[in-house]
């Protein structure tokens, strides 16, 4: 209580964000944002110029790390003299890697997010102390007994390192590089970096774990929408999957469930500020609640079975059944979900949730069985088509959508061909279509018969008129018809007003109203 009652060093500063990757790191971000909202942070457009810059990167692809560094290296020179914080996957995965960047002030890794206050608090404070000449010596150690133990961060070497002259460019991953190069001739590692993150002294808070390790779900609360119309909820995190060309599952752990009763007091209280539509979200969301049943925990990195391919989708549905009954909630949509969720009995009792879109992505990545294997994906082609079936027995014109992969190694000119033939065969409203990307510290990386870029490029731009063909044809077939939109914008269009929502299906919609529509549902006749 005391703690909420002082004023933190925070207040009134500038922050600006970027969120590079999936709308799980979206609402992660928008957590943090809350979080530091209510100690009186600003926030302000990431061009404008800000005290302090936090970057939540991505680390799927190794263009989406590039990417990462980029945005950090950009705002470091927006504003030499700014905080930078890189936060999220790209620094679970290459600690060392970020801790070497000279643009970053502060790493904060994936679990750790919750604690973005007390680490700027912390920091902003060494600062004042450093300003006012109360810094520590740095870089050096102060007697015999601390050289002998060459892995293990103590006391006095934590406060070191956590009152370096950021504002001089000594910063914490230069003495503790220095430290090892002068003192143990070692470079710094990973498991060294754990031992020091976990090694809380004093007034520190994590800031990096192994991912690996941890069975805690981290808890960020969303009381409002950064949408005006629709939030995504996260409910999940991790995955135990281990497809072999990602590394997801070695950046965000194995799986961890929300708790229900949180994530309905989340939806509550959104619904109460005016949110109609929720999607709930999540890294793996087909597991989700699988982790309180430690047994069944789906954890092999190999299909290995029935009892590894079994995902029963009852916490999932029970949770969407709650949610359905929240009072100002008008419609509930699925992230992406696994195809072997896809059961009668799970999809019998969707279609009794009335508020459920009958919306569905369903991730497939190739259409070729051979393929699917290599990739480590724990279904086949059979399989897919077959859950596709079953949602179209039971929703009318259900939207499925899917992600494909092309040019994976030791994918064929063969083996694509079956893929668009299975594509045709299932006409599905929308293809995301993703040119295979190597990605370090994976399987598929170091698998041969890499495909070139110039054949990527040609099987993508197939695909791509493919989707763009099957999606025309799948709305051409409400033509004529009502349907309900939930309007979200107003755009302007040649000096007149548009509202622009989107269909239970997800179809966009541009409609004209002589009143301000917007969060409101309306009918329109296509």
């Amino acid at each position: 209580m005391e703690k909420s009652k002082r004023e933190s060093i925070l207040k009134g500063k500038k922050i600006a964000v970027l969120t590079l990757g999936c709308k799980v790191n979206q609402y992660e971000t928008d957590g943090m944002r809350e979080e530091l909202e209510r100690v009186g942070c600003e926030f302000v457009n990431f061009e404008e110029g800000a005290d302090i810059y936090l970057v939540n990167t991505c680390s799927v692809t190794n263009m989406a790390e590039r990417k990462s560094r980029q945005m950090l290296h950009r705002a470091r020179k927006l504003n030499p003299k700014a905080v930078v914080v890189a936060i999220g996957c790209y620094v679970q995965a290459a600690p060392q890697e970020v801790q070497e960047d000279l643009a970053v002030d502060i790493l904060i890794g994936n679990n750790c997010k919750k604690n973005i206050t007390e680490i700027l608090e912390k920091y902003l404070k060494n600062q004042i102390n450093i300003q006012e000449g109360n810094e520590e010596k740095i870089g050096t150690l102060e007697n015999e007994e601390e050289k002998e133990n060459e892995h293990t961060y103590g006391k006095n070497e934590w406060k070191r390192i956590e009152k370096c002259d950021f504002k001089n460019r000594t910063s914490e991953k230069q003495v503790v590089k220095e430290y090892h190069k002068n003192e143990t001739n070692k470079k710094v590692d990973e498991d060294l970096l754990s031992s020091i993150c976990q090694n809380q002294i004093e007034a520190s808070v994590p800031r990096w774990i192994p991912i690996e390790e941890t069975e805690e779900y981290e808890e960020l609360f969303l009381t409002h929408m950064q949408e005006h119309t629709r939030a995504y909820i996260k409910i999940q995190d991790g995955c135990n999957q281990f497809c072999s060309y990602c590394i997801i599952p070695y950046v965000r752990g194995r799986i961890r469930s929300r708790k229900p009763e949180d994530i309905l007091e989340e939806v509550r209280r959104l619904a109460e500020g005016g949110c109609k539509e929720v999607v709930l979200t999540g890294i793996h969301l087909s597991s989700y609640g699988k982790d309180w049943n430690r047994d069944s925990a789906d954890t092999s990195m190999s299909d290995s079975g029935k009892a590894n391919r079994a995902l029963d989708g009852n916490a999932l549905l029970e949770l969407i059944q709650q949610i359905n009954d929240i009072e100002g909630i008008l419609r509930i949509r699925l992230g992406s979900l696994e195809p072997r969720i896809i059961t009668e009995e799970f999809v019998n009792k969707l279609k009794e949730v009335p508020k459920l879109c009958p919306h569905f992505h369903l991730s497939l990545q190739s259409g070729c069985n051979e393929t699917l294997k290599r990739m480590n994906r724990k279904y086949t082609i059979e399989e897919y088509q077959e859950s596709c079936s079953l949602l179209r027995r039971t929703f009318d014109r259900p939207a499925i959508t899917t992600d494909i992969i092309v040019g994976f190694p030791g994918e064929t000119a063969a083996e694509f061909e079956t893929t668009c033939r299975k594509l045709e065969e299932l006409g599905l409203y929308e293809i995301h279509v993703f040119k295979y990307s190597r990605r370090r510290g994976t399987v598929a990386d170091q698998m041969p018969d890499q495909v070139p870029e110039q054949e990527k490029t040609r099987r993508s731009e197939v695909l791509l008129s493919m989707t763009a063909r099957q999606k025309q044809t799948f709305e051409d077939s409400f033509r004529g018809e009502q349907v309900q939109v939930l309007v979200e914008e107003k755009v302007e269009k040649n000096g007149k007003d548009w509202y622009v929502g989107h269909t239970e299906r997800y179809m966009k919609v541009e409609v004209r109203a002589g009143q301000d529509v917007r969060n409101q549902l309306v009918s329109v006749s296509l």
